[in-house]
């Protein structure tokens, strides 16, 4: 069940993809892990779904207003931060039934193409990678917004467990993990507009 939590961490990083909104003047962006949200959620046969939480480690948003192929998202999650607000539940997560954070303690997504849709709608496609497997992974990005030198977006995607080697439990935890991703960015000290 945390396995698909921790696909979803490496939507956060998606997120920030948001901030390259139009309005967005500066060139580069660090995502601001005490405001960005990453959260998951998968069906479960005992409950109806279990939701949870990921702490994001770190972010950076490189934005190129005029050519957005040219942009790049990366970001590094603390897979050992999951959170289901159930303890037993979380230390089983970060055991190497799911997670195995002794010998994985990070997921990661890098952005290997990031295109406007249409209005404040980006498509942002990456490879996440997952208890040591590297995966591509396709990320809607919406709801940009620009408030100063604060960015933030919303993404959402779905993933299979199974893509990353997490096949415990079988049928008793679903295989689609739903991910949710509300970030925010920060002004790095080296941003200027745009060259």
């Amino acid at each position: 069940m945390i396995a698909a939590g921790s696909l979803r961490v490496f939507l956060a990083v998606s997120l920030v993809a948001a901030s390259l909104c139009p309005g967005a003047w500066a060139s580069a962006w660090a995502l601001d892990p005490s405001a960005t949200r990453i959260e998951f959620s998968v069906r479960n046969l005992s409950v109806a779904r279990v939701d949870g939480t990921f702490r994001l480690a770190s972010g950076h948003v490189t934005l190129d207003v005029e050519d957005p192929s040219r942009s790049t998202i990366e970001a590094v999650i603390d897979a050992a931060s999951v959170d289901t607000s159930e303890p037993k539940r979380d230390a089983h997560l970060r055991s190497a039934d799911f997670l195995d954070v002794a010998r994985y303690p990070t997921i990661a997504f890098r952005s290997t193409r990031i295109e406007r849709a249409d209005g404040g709608h980006w498509r942002v496609t990456g490879d996440l990678t997952l208890l040591g497997r590297t995966r591509p992974v396709l990320l809607d990005v919406d709801g940009s917004t620009s408030e100063g030198t604060r960015p933030s977006a919303h993404a959402t995607t779905t993933i299979d467990r199974r893509d990353f080697g997490m096949t415990y439990a079988g049928f008793a935890v679903g295989k689609q993990v739903v991910i949710t991703i509300d970030a925010v960015g920060m002004n790095t000290a080296v941003d200027a507009s745009p060259e």
